[in-house]
Order: C-alpha cells, then sequence, then structure tokens
C-alpha cells in the first residue's frame, strides 16, 4: 500500500464500498483544486462507465447546509459600515475611511468567535472588561472625552456583532463564521432532508470547531466516513505539530472510541533524497528551480513532470521561475493566478487614478501634474489608440510643469475618444467615476484585435479589472452614502489584489506549479519547495486581531502556535510520500524579503530519519571578473566621411574637448547626431540659467557694441535688469513655474550674478577702465591647415563677449559654475590635449587663434569671467614656464597651441585609432 497516493486510496474506497450507490454520495475535500485529480484516480479504478459523484470542497458544503451565499471582504465591508450607521449616533459617526481601518480587524475576529461557535456577548463583554481593568486607576473626573470614546467603543461591541449577524441573516448572505454557525443551528434539519446520502469526508488536518461538530453529528448518524491522511511518525510523536490536529480528534472524538482511526499511514519514514539549498536573493531560487528541472528532463527526457511539484512559498516568486523553465518543460499547470497588482490594465487605472485624485485635491483649477498626465497618455495601452504624440511632444517641449484641463483640451484640439473620457472631469461622484473607467476599458478592448496571441492576452488582462470596477460600480449603487473619491480609491487598490488572472494549463499533464495551500491533499515524487526562510515558510506571527493571546488560549481559539501547525503539517505532507525533495532558501539574512532559513529544514535536520538522504549545498552566482566592457568603436569609412564633414563645416573647442572627455560621447553627439531624449524641466538645469543669463547680458549690452561704455550706460542697465531676466526665463523656459519654489530662486539667482556683474563693471569704469564692446555672442571661425593633418580643418565657435580695454584686446567666456585662476594657467604644453582640467584652455585659445587675424598687431587676453567667483575678476589665461607669467597671448603661444590641436586632431582622424569609452 505504501506510496499509493492518497486520492488513489480514496479513489479505491470509493469503487470498492460505493459503486451501487455513487449517485448518492458526496466527497468533500478541503479545496476544489483536488477535485480534478480525484475524478482521474476514479476513472483509473474503474473499467466501467460510471457516474461520478459529487465532489464538493468543505466551504461549499457548509454553505449547502445553512443554505446562506458567501460574500467576499469588501462588499462585507459596504454591509457592515450601513449597519453601524443604522445603529451610531450622528454625531458619533465616523467616515468610511476611518471605519474600515477597525471594522476590517474586527469583522476577522467576529469570523473566529463563530467558526469557534464561542458565545459573542461573553467574548465581547470580556474585552470590554480587559479595557476597563487597563483603566482602572484613573479618576472619573480625569477621564477625556476620547478616553470615554475608547471605551463606549467596547461597550458597542456587542451591539454590532448582533446587528450586523442579523443585518446579514435577513439577506441570507453572510460571511464565513456565521455560514459556520448556522450550519451547525441548521445541521439537524439537513441530515433530515438527506438522509439517503452518504458523505465521505477526505484528506482534512485542522477543523475549527464547527467543522468538527459538523463531520461528528454525521460521523454518529452513519451518514459519513472521514478518512485522514496521517503518517504514524507525527501521530504518535506527542510533540511534533504536523500532527498536533489529529492527535487531539482522535483522542477526543467519541466516534473513535468504538470505531477504527483511518488512515494511519507509514510513508514519511521510507527512502528520500532531501536536498537542501541555500542561495542569495529570490531571482537565485528561482535559477535553481529551473536548472533541477532542467536536469530531470536531461536525466530522462521522455519522463512526464506530471509527478514533479514546484511549490512557491512566495507568490511573486512565479513569474521569475517561469522565465527560469527550460524551454524543453511542455505541458504545465499553474494553479495560481497572475497577481492583479502587476497586470498592465490595472497600473494604467492606477496611473488614472492617480492622475485624477492630484487634480482634485489641488483647490481651484482642475490642475494636472505633467507627470500624472505623460504616465497615462504614454502607457502601450493608451499610446497607440489615443493619438497623442503631438500633445505630448508639446507638453516636454514647452516644460508644462502643471497643466489645467481646460489648457490640455485647447492644446489637442481633435481629441479622439479615448482621449475625450480619459480627461473627462471627475465631478459627479464614485459611480460616474467608475463607469468613466469602465468605458475607457471597453474602448481600448475594442482596439485589439482577435487574431494576435499577445494581444488575446491583453485583453484578458483589461477583462479582470473590467470585473473588478463593474463588482465595485454594482456596490456604490446600493450604497450611496460612501461617495468620496479617495475613499473610493482605497477600495480599489485593496479589491485589485483579488483580481488575479488564471492561467490556463492542463491540470493533469505535466509540470505542476502551485502555492503552499493548493498542495494540499496531493502527492508528488519530487518536490522542490521554494522560500524555505522563516517569515515566508512558515508564514510567522501576525497579530491581526483585538482579541489578546491569552484570551485566545484560555477560549480555544487558533493561535500563531496553531496556525505554524497548520503549516507544518502542509509541509510535512508534500514530503511524505516524495522521494526527492529540493528545499531551496534565501540565505540573505537581511533586506527584503530576507529572513533565516526555515526552522523545518533544522527540525529535518535534528529529527534525521535513518533512510533520509539529507544533503546541504550553498550555491552563489558566479561573478564575472570585468563588471562592464567599455565600449570600441572602430572607424569605418562612413565614420570618416562624417569626419571630413565635420571638419569642413567647423570643429567646435566644445567639440573637441568633449572628444578629451570621452571618445564615445563625441562619436554620439557628433557622428551619430543623437541629442538627448526633450524632457520636461521641472526645475531649472544648470545649463538653462547659464543660457539665461548669457542672454540677459547679451540683450543688456547690445545697444554698446562699437561704442565705449560710460557709468551712465551700465546704471540704465541696473533699470532694465529685472524685466530682462524675466523675458529671458519666459524665451528659454517657456512654460515653466517661475513663481514659486526652486525656480523662483533660480531666477533671483540669474538676477543676483548679472547685477554682480555690473557692479564690477561700474567699479572698472569708475577706476579709469575704457571698455569698447567689439561683439557680442558672436561665432567666428578659421582654417587650420597643417601639413600633419590630412586635410584643411575649420575651427568655429561662438564667443561670448570681444572688448577692447585699455588697448589691449579681452575675449571673455562666461561660466556659470565655478572656475578658479589655477584652471586657466599652463605649466607645459606637453599633454595639454590629454588632460580634461585643461579643457577650458583649449577652449579660450581656440577663441584667441579664430580672432588673431582680426586682432591684427593689437595684443590680445582671453580668459574667462566665473559667476560663482565673481570677487576674482577676469581670471585671464597665462602662461608660466618658470617664473614669470606671460598673460599676452603671444605667436609663440599661438603656434605651441596649434601644435597641440594637430595632434589631438590627428588622433580623431587615425584610421586605426577606434572611439574608446573612457570610464
Amino acid at each position: 500500500m505504501i506510496n499509493t497516493s492518497f486520492l488513489e486510496k480514496i479513489a479505491g474506497v470509493v469503487i470498492q464500498n460505493y459503486s451501487d450507490k455513487l449517485s448518492e454520495t458526496t466527497i468533500v475535500l478541503p479545496n476544489k483544486r483536488a477535485k480534478v485529480f480525484l475524478i482521474e484516480a476514479l476513472k483509473k479504478e474503474t473499467s466501467k462507465t460510471i457516474l461520478s459523484p459529487e465532489i464538493i470542497s468543505i466551504e461549499d458544503f457548509v454553505q449547502d447546509v445553512a443554505s446562506i451565499r458567501s460574500i467576499d471582504s469588501i462588499e462585507l465591508l459596504f454591509e457592515f459600515y450601513e449597519v453601524y450607521l443604522s445603529v451610531t449616533d450622528k454625531q458619533h459617526q465616523q467616515s468610511f475611511e476611518l471605519f474600515a481601518n477597525w471594522a476590517k480587524t474586527l469583522l476577522q475576529d467576529f469570523n473566529e468567535i463563530d467558526r469557534y461557535l464561542l458565545d459573542p456577548y461573553h467574548v465581547l463583554s470580556y474585552l470590554k472588561d480587559i479595557e476597563d481593568i487597563k483603566k482602572w486607576g484613573i479618576e472619573v473626573e480625569n477621564k477625556t472625552k476620547l478616553l470615554e470614546n475608547y471605551i463606549d467603543f467596547w461597550k458597542l461591541l456587542p451591539m454590532y456583532y448582533d446587528s450586523l449577524y442579523n443585518h446579514l441573516l435577513n439577506k441570507s448572505i453572510g460571511y464565513q463564521g456565521l455560514i459556520y454557525r448556522e450550519a451547525v443551528n441548521n445541521l439537524n434539519h439537513f441530515s433530515n432532508t438527506i438522509s439517503n446520502r452518504n458523505f465521505i469526508f477526505a484528506g482534512f488536518n485542522a477543523l475549527n470547531a464547527a467543522e468538527e461538530k459538523i463531520v461528528q453529528h454525521l460521523l454518529a448518524l452513519d451518514q459519513a466516513k472521514i478518512y485522514w491522511d496521517v503518517d504514524q511518525t507525527f501521530l504518535n510523536d506527542p510533540y511534533h505539530d504536523a500532527g498536533l490536529f489529529v492527535r487531539r480528534f482522535k483522542e477526543s472524538w467519541k466516534h473513535y472510541k468504538s470505531h477504527p482511526f483511518e488512515w494511519i499511514v507509514d510513508d514519511f519514514l521510507q527512502t528520500k533524497n532531501i536536498e537542501v539549498i541555500g542561495t542569495p536573493k529570490t531571482i537565485g531560487q528561482a535559477k535553481i528551480a529551473g536548472s533541477i528541472i532542467e536536469d530531470l528532463i536531461n536525466k530522462n527526457p521522455s519522463a512526464s513532470l506530471d509527478k514533479v511539484a514546484v511549490v512557491l512559498g512566495e507568490e511573486n516568486l512565479l513569474i521569475p521561475v517561469l522565465y527560469s523553465l527550460p524551454a524543453s518543460v511542455g505541458a504545465l499547470n499553474i494553479t495560481m493566478g497572475y497577481s492583479g497588482k502587476n497586470n498592465p490594465s490595472q497600473i494604467l487605472v492606477a496611473k488614472f487614478f492617480k492622475m485624477h485624485t492630484n487634480a482634485l485635491s489641488r483647490a481651484g483649477n482642475y490642475v494636472f501634474y505633467y507627470k500624472d498626465v505623460l504616465d497615462v497618455l504614454t502607457h502601450p495601452l493608451v499610446e497607440p489608440y489615443a493619438n497623442v504624440n503631438h500633445l505630448v511632444r508639446i507638453i516636454k517641449e514647452n516644460n508644462y510643469t502643471f497643466i489645467t484641463l481646460n489648457k490640455i483640451l485647447d492644446l489637442n484640439p481633435n481629441p479622439s475618444k479615448l482621449f475625450s473620457l480619459l480627461f473627462q472631469k471627475w465631478e459627479k461622484g464614485s459611480v460616474a467615476v467608475l463607469e468613466n473607467i469602465s468605458a475607457v476599458l471597453l474602448l481600448i478592448k475594442q482596439s485589439f484585435s482577435n487574431d494576435n496571441e499577445e494581444e488575446k492576452i491583453a485583453k484578458t488582462f483589461v477583462y479582470a479589472v473590467f470585473k473588478v470596477i463593474n463588482k465595485l460600480i454594482n456596490y456604490y449603487s446600493q450604497h450611496k452614502h460612501i461617495d468620496n473619491i479617495d475613499t473610493l480609491h482605497a477600495i480599489y487598490k485593496q479589491i485589485i489584489d483579488v483580481a488575479e488572472v488564471s492561467f490556463e494549463g492542463e491540470p493533469l499533464r505535466g509540470l505542476q506549479i502551485m502555492g503552499v495551500l493548493e498542495s494540499r491533499v496531493l502527492d508528488f515524487d519530487t518536490v522542490i519547495v521554494t522560500s524555505m526562510n522563516e517569515g515566508k515558510f512558515p508564514a510567522g506571527k501576525s497579530q491581526n486581531s483585538f482579541i489578546p493571546y491569552d484570551v485566545k488560549k484560555e477560549l480555544g481559539l487558533p493561535t500563531f502556535k496553531e496556525k505554524d501547525a497548520i503549516y507544518t503539517y502542509h509541509f510535512y505532507h508534500l514530503l511524505q510520500r516524495a522521494k526527492n525533495i529540493y528545499l531551496i532558501y534565501n540565505t540573505e539574512n537581511d533586506g527584503l524579503d530576507a529572513g533565516e532559513r526555515s526552522r523545518f529544514i533544522t527540525q529535518l535536520e535534528v529529527e534525521k530519519k535513518s533512510k533520509h538522504n539529507l544533503t546541504f549545498d550553498i550555491y552563489n552566482p558566479v561573478l564575472p571578473t570585468t563588471a562592464y566592457q567599455p565600449m570600441v568603436i572602430p572607424k569605418s569609412d562612413a565614420v570618416m566621411e562624417r569626419l571630413k564633414e565635420i571638419a569642413s563645416t567647423g570643429f567646435s573647442p566644445s567639440a573637441l574637448t568633449s572628444y578629451i572627455r570621452n571618445p564615445i560621447e563625441f562619436y554620439f553627439q557628433k557622428i551619430l547626431r543623437i541629442r538627448e531624449v526633450e524632457e520636461v524641466e521641472e526645475n531649472i538645469a544648470l545649463n538653462t540659467l547659464g543660457t539665461i543669463i548669457h542672454e540677459t547680458l547679451k540683450a543688456l549690452y547690445d545697444p554698446f557694441v562699437e561704442k565705449f561704455i560710460s557709468e551712465s550706460d551700465i546704471l540704465n542697465c541696473f533699470k532694465l535688469l529685472d524685466d530682462e531676466v524675466l523675458k529671458q526665463f519666459k524665451l528659454v523656459y517657456k512654460e515653466g513655474e517661475i513663481k514659486k519654489g526652486r525656480n523662483l530662486l533660480a531666477f533671483e539667482v540669474a538676477k543676483r550674478n548679472v547685477s554682480n556683474f555690473l557692479k564690477i563693471e561700474l567699479e572698472s569704469i569708475k577706476n579709469g577702465d575704457a571698455i569698447k564692446i567689439i561683439a557680442l555672442e558672436k561665432t567666428f571661425e578659421r582654417e587650420l591647415v597643417h601639413p600633419e593633418l590630412p586635410f584643411p580643418v575649420l575651427i568655429k565657435g561662438n564667443v561670448d563677449r570681444i572688448e577692447l580695454r585699455n588697448g589691449k584686446i579681452r575675449i571673455v567666456d562666461y561660466k556659470t559654475g565655478k572656475v578658479e585662476k589655477t584652471n586657466v594657467i599652463l605649466k607645459s604644453w606637453n599633454g595639454l590635449t590629454q588632460e580634461l582640467k585643461n579643457d577650458k584652455i583649449i577652449q579660450v585659445l581656440a577663441y584667441a587663434f579664430m580672432y588673431e587675424q582680426l586682432a591684427g598687431e593689437t595684443p590680445i587676453e582671453v580668459g574667462i569671467i566665473s559667476f560663482k567667483n565673481l570677487k576674482s575678476g577676469f581670471l585671464s589665461f597665462g602662461f608660466k614656464e618658470d617664473k614669470d607669467l606671460e598673460i599676452t597671448v603671444s605667436k609663440a603661444i599661438l603656434n605651441s597651441y596649434v601644435e597641440e590641436i594637430v595632434l589631438l586632431l590627428k588622433e580623431i582622424f587615425d584610421l586605426s585609432i577606434p572611439f574608446e569609452e573612457k570610464i
């Protein structure tokens, strides 16, 4: 009999003892999942054609006994709120959000009280007494309003329970506990009406008080049989949690005083290979599960995988495991759903909610935040069907940070139907909002093709969310007084977790992937269990109850110890008939998804059985010796052509420095001409601020070109300053917000920088400097011809300012960043173009080289004015080989400079030197 699966044994009993009355037989199992496997076992057991007995889960069976329909947790919450409002004084009534915080916990407690058939008034008044004792020492006159409300809350619990119970009973609906309590009340009537039926209860472990009562009642009337699946190793060990419940039932049930206890098996002690594998992180576990399955297939390619189960201790491992499975896995059955949280249509609806709820929360106009708008418009389910690419471009190019609904509608004058639905005002209450979302989903669904396999899957995802929205429309239509968009959002977030998308598969063929609870009653030869860590397997303590631990213990309610015992039974049942077992755990002890190794592994190690071959391994991923390989791009003919093109149109000083900084950057920007993606600039970037300051100075000084500047000219500039900066901001930053936040600070910084610059200029004029403006923001160019270069190269650049100051030509480059004097002093020409720190020198000398011929015999000096270092004034380029500092750009200096630039250009034009990334 050993290693026959439990369901095969049940099938044998059914065919042997009940074959003449199958139509009057009902088999009750712990879950619906096992039904398919039991029918298959019955099929194998008989050679004749027979009618299958009725096979149902315990929950469905109890609903039949009670004749009450079960409702989900959200509907229950709505019903409870109705009751709460009807029994609470108006001045004490809470909003739905506040109510939901405590009501969920309270409903769980009501559920437990009912499932264990306790007297609710006794339990709930017990809780009130405990709270009274806690506040025992407080004098009556010291009791605050808050404290009195707190005590009143505990006093009201029995009334809440009673009102809710009767309210639900009148509607013939209920939560699980209520259905169980009513089933027990209805037992005699039920057993009289079905006196000719036979019940078989199979594969149970932990029964609550109501289930015990129902089963024992039917056993006493000889209308039922119960078959346990318990191993003698666990049953006979008084301390083993896997047998905790069954030991209690065997000792305390009257039925077993005169009837044998069936079935006790001896499978756990048989030969087993148990491999315990530790690996870092979640993804490592998925990879190992995939490689174990690959090894199984390689060892025996023709074998079926239907006796192999992957049991996921954590549901979020499902997708990594699916990606890690080898391609040779043919049939596959997944009993878990794909989480509603990661459903693409759900993500769209969540973003849709965020966009509108944020808009509603801003006082006054209906104002959207650009990121929320772009998140919705660029979502893969919206972008292809809403034709809004031009609108997205306008928002990015014009720096719209906050944008009113009216403005959006103006910017998109010919909206598609989908666009109009997306930007409909949410002002007519929750049902209107839900109907709006429902219409959006329907419109998206209509855009899908039925022939495309991927779009069929997308349609399934849309349908799953559509069902949830319709369910909410149904709830909200019945419960009109809960009409708040924030509440709706909160409820939507809760309910979406339940909206799983089921996978389709062959339940009886191929590899089985399941959660822990789905594995009940089933037996496999090879079992791979993941997430064998504390907090995951077993799930650990979670105290989500108003009933303290000691009260639960006294009243016989389940505590975390019982919950752990249930997990223990599931775990050992998985191992019971398996021959090869792989237990995978996360070796990381800290961080998310981590915890120490599961106690079950330690228990297997400490209580090792003689026929168990237990091995321990730690797997670490192979780390590559180099984390990143720098990019190397050889120069092709096309690249050389493009370089020639640049040489003829002009190399700017910044192009040369970008090559020194990183040749790959030069390749992308200059050769491939790839520009940065246009993004909305929420806070003014430094380069934008630089542009604004440059443009303001140009506008202020433009009237003085070819003139000497006087004190009165500068004083006039001070008057124009504020308006000019504002004007430049508007031109450069377009629709961006500059009246508040960091942008207002940037605006003030721009004004301060220009103002300080004008002060210095005024000071130097007062001190007798004669300044004549020659050019502002003007482009100059000069051809560089050299025997070492394959062709002439045009050097071309935009000079910020050229002036004649006290008989010398001064070429000025404005920098909004900080530049020190040392950045523009050169000590040796050797290696000028090798070091990035020389970029400022390369730049300013390029301006001198371009202007040299126009200057004639007039001496030239070049340098930088740094707005973050204005106190240092004009930072002049200087060459300091020995002790003397030479600041006039002489012929000799320019010749040395040209020689270095030629070396750099030779490298750029050398076919044998590839573009190599600098890291």
